[in-house]
């Protein structure tokens, strides 16, 4: 798969949490909450200005700063100096994009990010789509280049 296949993948997940994030603010009011699994997960529509837990609100300059590093980052590594990264790793890194581009939409498009899903079990911050695939890519690349990505580790000095 090429670097156009994995951003494609990127973009379905963007369009995928725009398509969810839409669906919650046509059909529910703001702080509304809805119970999905009672006492575990349920819908509630909030807009976050900052990143989880409400840090660095206000700051959009600061995310859209490194959402532009993380692009370029990856536009330098895949054409100019790849790494020896293991297809699912690539996999883990476009969802961690397509996470950050549904997100960054929300914050050009709207100022703040729609978060609608919160846990009930425990007290957590309310998150959304986007939220799920940056975070769950990231402990999967980080177990994968931790346990399975020999290569990476290796000196590349002779």
């Amino acid at each position: 798969m090429g670097f156009f296949g994995y951003m494609l993948f990127a973009g379905l997940i963007a369009a995928a949490d725009q398509f969810t994030k839409y669906l919650v603010v046509q059909n529910m009011g703001l702080y509304e909450e809805v119970p999905l699994l009672p006492g575990v997960l349920g819908l509630t529509h909030v807009r976050n200005q900052g990143a989880a837990f409400s840090s660095f609100q206000g700051m959009q300059w600061l995310f859209a700063l490194i959402f532009a590093a993380f692009t370029l980052a990856l536009l330098y590594e895949y054409f100019k100096k790849p790494l020896p990264l293991a297809k699912v790793e690539r996999w883990c890194l476009a969802a961690i994009y397509g996470g950050g581009l549904g997100n960054m939409i929300d914050r050009v498009r709207l100022g703040y990010v729609v978060d609608m899903l919160e846990t009930l079990f425990m007290d957590f911050p309310v998150f959304n789509l986007a939220d799920c695939f940056i975070s769950c890519g990231c402990v999967l690349l980080m177990v994968r280049l931790a346990f399975f990505n020999k290569a990476i580790w290796k000196d590349g000095k002779k």
